[in-house]
């Protein structure tokens, strides 16, 4: 099937699937202040409604989830306390039930992501470099670390499998390189590619990966330089290729602001990446055919500092974390253009929220 009629296919089925299914969506936070843990909430996409269902389940500082593929299963480092917690999901209540706790084996985790498989999960390790590698058991329960990979003086900030669950991607903010590891599921062991890494432009501090559904273009976001990168990946070789870089800031804009997140729809017709600053989402539009970036426009979060973002299963609502004013707003995204269109009131039960995910 090409590209386009999946494309075609996904827009038509949007609508259908916004009907109105029902998703648990949980925050993260920092807690450092007020907060208590991780916040759950219903969310209803038929309305775009969120409503609150108070604490999930407490713990120091869980300012990124992941949920496991069985959907069974939530994942959180504990960036202060230098872990990784994980959690079952009741799933007529959104409680999580606290399974297991390890070290992340670093100083300052902040990302994780496990493999197509569900038998392994990936952490990075922002304040000492490194990334960990840690089993999966059947029960959810996480493993001791197998492996630990260290790049020095280096902050890690992402952590990123291909589609095709072949390779390891680590976003390295501070060495400005996108690390790239042949990855083997079968025994959780990764070697490092040939050639080892795609450098970004100097300065970009690259912190988020995000993948096109093609699986042939990843873009990068780059934190210092509030700028998107776009490479060309071979998933043979895993290798990578610069071909686009383009600011996330408007041109008249001149004060400091950095940007977070970024994410591309499932269409891949539309990229979206957070200013923390500017304290708005840019949202550029995708060409079919070189996948190059054009500015469509830089959309206010309605708060301050959007550390994250994510879009609901259908594509069809945004929900947006500003840090700093301890709040997330929820989107309606246009069918089309992917534009954005604040709905309701601001939902303000969790402070400092960082991270959003949904789970169906």
């Amino acid at each position: 099937m090409g590209h386009v009629n999946l494309a075609a296919i996904l827009l038509a089925l949007a609508p259908l699937a916004a009907s109105g299914a029902d998703y648990f969506v949980y925050a993260g936070t920092y807690t450092r202040g007020a907060s208590k843990g991780i916040y759950a909430y219903r969310f209803q996409s038929a309305t775009g409604k969120l409503r609150p269902l108070g604490v999930a389940v407490e713990m120091s500082s869980p300012s990124f989830l992941a949920l496991h593929p069985n959907r069974r299963f939530l994942y959180a480092v504990g960036e202060d306390a230098n872990t990784v917690d994980s959690f079952a999901i009741d799933p007529k209540t959104g409680k999580l039930t606290f399974l297991n706790q390890v070290s992340s084996h670093g100083e300052g985790p902040c990302h994780l992501a496990l493999d197509a498989t569900g038998r392994w999960l990936a952490v990075a390790n922002y304040g000492s470099g490194s990334m960990a590698l840690f089993p999966v058991e059947s029960s959810g329960r996480l493993g001791e670390a197998k492996l630990v990979e260290r790049h020095g003086s280096s902050h890690a900030h992402h952590v990123l499998f291909s589609p095709d669950n072949r390779f390891l991607l680590l976003a390295d903010l501070g060495l400005d390189r996108i690390f790239v590891y042949r990855f083997d599921a079968a025994t959780g062991s990764i070697a490092p590619n040939d050639p080892p890494f795609a450098a970004v432009p100097p300065g970009s501090g690259v912190r988020h990966l995000a993948f096109h559904p093609n699986g042939k273009v990843l873009y990068a976001i780059g934190e210092m330089a509030s700028t998107v990168t776009a490479l060309r990946y071979d998933p043979a070789k895993g290798t990578l290729e610069r071909f686009q870089n383009v600011s996330t800031l408007p041109p008249t804009y001149k004060g400091a602001s950095t940007t977070a997140e970024i994410a591309v729809n499932a269409a891949g017709t539309v990229l979206y990446g957070s200013n923390r600053g500017h304290d708005s989402l840019a949202l550029f539009s995708i060409d079919p055919e070189r996948f190059t970036l054009t500015p469509m426009e830089y959309a206010p979060t309605l708060g301050k500092t959007p550390r994250h973002f994510a879009l609901d299963p259908t594509g069809g609502y945004l929900l947006a974390a500003n840090q700093d004013s301890n709040e997330i707003v929820v989107f309606r995204v246009h069918p089309k253009t992917g534009q954005l269109t604040p709905v309701g009131r601001p939902v303000t039960d969790a402070p400092m929220p960082v991270c959003i995910l949904f789970v169906p």
